[in-house]
């Protein structure tokens, strides 16, 4: 199969029609393709910071 069918099968099940697939840029279809946003892991800096914020009470 080749990258082409490849896309427009996915753009299908996402409810792309052939021209609306035609149309997209490829920024567009990067964003239609990408999976969930994720945030960056957390540095040791801002976890020290978190807890001198905001300290587990005993």
């Amino acid at each position: 199969m080749t990258p082409w069918s490849e896309m427009m099968q996915a753009a299908a099940r996402m409810g792309v029609g052939p021209e609306g697939f035609w149309r997209l840029s490829l920024k567009e279809w990067r964003m239609l393709t990408a999976g969930p946003a994720r945030a960056a892991p957390l540095g040791r800096g801002e976890l020290e910071r978190m807890q001198e914020m905001w300290p587990d009470e005993r």
